[in-house]
């Protein structure tokens, strides 16, 4: 097989499966060698970004999954008339930072931290798919320890926790992504 032609059933293969897809899922799928098969597809990123396609291939630890570009955000929201409902409230937005700078990190380390109960900014970012529940620390009552999602570093374009901007620039970008704070 070509180059092309690899390019071509990788494309397919992320268009289908819809979720991130691990290099070792496609490397199998094409019984190629996994660095092999990672130079094809980082080749395919810079030409979607070349191009200014309206897909972008986005990479999430060594997972691949495709995206809109989000310059096009204002133009693809005008496919949905009704207002998703996304927005973070101003708890669960610091919440999502300080798990994000500072995980695996606790609910009684969090609490400390913002001086108030998390419980309820917790709870939306898990249903939000933000943030997970990563264990439990070997202490006295077993507390459970919490850090951020693939979701997470796919939402905000990393590819890992070490992409994290300045926590001033990460605030930013939560702000711009679930449309502003909820009072």
């Amino acid at each position: 097989m070509d180059t092309r032609e690899i390019k071509s059933i990788i494309e397919g293969l992320l268009f289908v499966w819809g979720e991130p897809l691990s290099l070792d899922d496609i490397s199998k799928i094409l019984k190629m060698d996994k660095e092999e098969v990672k130079t094809i597809v980082e080749e395919m990123c810079d030409e979607f970004d070349y191009d200014r396609r309206g897909i972008r291939i986005v990479k999430a630890n060594d997972t691949y999954q495709f995206s809109t570009r989000p310059e096009h955000y204002d133009w693809i929201k005008k496919l949905n008339h009704t207002k998703p409902n996304k927005s973070l409230s101003t708890a669960a937005m610091e919440t999502l930072a300080i798990i994000a700078y500072r995980q695996p990190i606790t609910k009684s380390e969090i609490d400390n931290i913002r001086g108030v109960k998390s419980d309820r900014s917790i709870e939306t970012l898990i249903e939000k798919n933000l943030v997970k529940e990563l264990g439990r620390l070997e202490k006295i009552g077993r507390p459970i320890i919490y850090g951020t999602t693939e979701e997470f570093l796919r939402l905000f374009s990393l590819e890992s926790l070490e992409d994290l901007p300045a926590l001033e620039e990460m605030v930013e970008r939560i702000d711009e992504e679930f449309g502003g704070l909820e009072e």
